[in-house]
């Protein structure tokens, strides 16, 4: 049982310095253990953090696992670094739905689909970090593809894209189905 103390410790340890999630793949070959062994410590830790004397999450996404803190303790740290977190507007909240739903999608479609303009809200939602650039759509122009980033998944607790609720339809919508 020491032994495999010592390997959920290293198993912090890495999640808690790694600055990308960690596959399961990736944490059995650090840590030259079986990679069967990998759930269960996981899970070890997973089960140490839901004391409510910790102030960390096992966060688990589509890439592989990352150290959190829970969102409940979210004020302190923003006293931490004072930035105070700052309530999306309507308008960002409404064009990070379109890009998370639609992604790859251009400015000029999230507009299109808005039916104002969306500058603003698209630069908010790229300076928070929530969505990015993913690179360029063959065409006129070659507009900036947009799409949602793993801070998107962290914030809104999502595993995946996936992981989005199903889109509800207007009664138009489905009498045009």
């Amino acid at each position: 049982m020491l032994f495999q103390d010592t390997e959920i410790a290293a198993l912090e340890a890495l999640l808690f310095v790694a600055k990308e999630p960690l596959s399961m793949t990736k944490i059995a070959e650090i840590l030259e253990i079986p990679a069967d062994h990998v759930p269960e410590f996981l899970q070890a830790l997973k089960d140490r953090y839901e004391d409510p004397a910790s102030g960390l999450v096992l966060i688990e996404l589509e890439q592989g696992f990352r150290l959190g803190t829970k969102p409940e303790l979210a004020g302190y740290i923003e006293v931490l670094y004072k930035h105070p977190s700052q309530i999306l507007s309507n308008a960002a909240l409404e064009v990070l739905s379109i890009i998370a739903y639609k992604q790859p999608i251009t400015r000029g479609e999230i507009d299109f689909i808005r039916g104002v303009q969306s500058d603003r809200a698209l630069a908010t939602l790229v300076e928070r970090g929530l969505v990015k650039d993913l690179g360029r759509k063959d065409g006129p122009g070659r507009p900036i593809l947009y799409g949602t980033t793993e801070d998107f998944l962290i914030h809104f607790g999502l595993k995946s894209i996936q992981d989005l609720p199903p889109l509800e339809h207007t009664a138009e919508e489905e009498e045009e189905a």
